[in-house]
């Protein structure tokens, strides 16, 4: 009856989602097609990973909702031209990413760069943080490391259609097991229960995730597998939106904005509200969510 429950739940919140989304997407398109209109849209959706902070996540006051720094950092730069910005929560990162490739949802507040999404987005240029990945491992499993070829063999885990960079994506594909999940949740569930070796994930994102589900104490970092990635914004070629003028828009708006300390004020401020949530959520934050 619970299992029958919970479907139910997760059927109706995909259907708000959905409904919603359709709403958001004929504004956008209704902008898009009026002669009148300016040369870009007057409105853009976007999405992203919801378990991401504190670039991203969602928010605890509506769950439809994302918020986080790169969701004000996008909205800084589409601003600049007076586009207002609808930051949309479609579910799990792999959702997140087809709905974007389709064009039902415009942008992604946060991505790496990889030659499949270069056949489906424009990237937009600067990037606007470096993100730091990291091999988890269980505090007692901890095994000896010196470079990929030590993966050779184990089990490994990671979020569905993520990425750590062309070099590691490649050897991944051609030499380790890495068995995706739809949330970091269950991969360090399955790290926990012995199903995996270790969890590939970003550093500060995936030690946020560990605090809130209270397993900090139980995993661990593998020495020497930091990787560090460059996060764009990116609009989908499909996108009714994407257009010279707002491409230009908004890399002239972040070429502006990462002159200034503005995105690494927004990655403190963002950490200080993540935080403020755990505390109220009963979970109680550490320093190893910091930089």
């Amino acid at each position: 009856m619970e299992l029958v429950t919970a479907r139910l739940i997760d059927a109706a919140r995909d259907a708000r989602r959905a409904a919603t989304l359709a709403v958001l997407l004929g504004t956008t398109l209704m902008a898009s097609l009026t002669v009148s209109a300016a040369p870009v849209c007057e409105r853009i959706v976007a999405t992203g990973n919801p378990q991401y902070p504190p670039i991203l996540w969602v928010d605890p006051e509506n769950e439809e909702r994302l918020i986080g720094a790169g969701a004000e950092l996008l909205e800084k730069a589409l601003a600049q031209s007076n586009i207002q910005l609808d930051m949309l929560n479609v579910g799990p990162w792999s959702r997140a990413q087809e709905e974007v490739r389709s064009g039902r949802v415009d942008m992604l507040a946060g991505a790496f760069l990889t030659r499949q999404r270069l056949a489906h987005m424009d990237y937009i240029y600067p990037a606007y943080a470096e993100v730091p990945s990291v091999i988890f491992v269980r505090s007692d499993n901890i095994f000896p490391y010196g470079g990929w070829e030590d993966l050779r063999g184990k089990i490994g885990t990671t979020v569905l259609n993520n990425s750590f960079g062309t070099g590691f994506d490649r050897f991944a594909e051609q030499y380790l097991k890495i068995e995706p999940v739809p949330s970091i949740e269950q991969s360090f569930q399955k790290l926990l229960r012995g199903r995996a070796d270790y969890v590939i994930y970003e550093r500060y994102q995936g030690l946020a995730m560990a605090q809130q589900q209270g397993i900090v104490e139980q995993i661990d970092m593998l020495d020497g597998s930091l990787m560090n990635e460059q996060l764009y914004l990116t609009l989908s070629h499909n996108s009714a939106c994407n257009s010279p003028d707002l491409r230009a828009a908004l890399a002239q708006a972040m070429m502006d904005l990462s002159r200034t300390d503005v995105p690494q004020q927004l990655l403190e401020k963002y950490r200080e509200v993540w935080a403020q949530q755990l505390v109220t959520s009963g979970a109680v934050p550490g320093p190893v969510i910091n930089e």
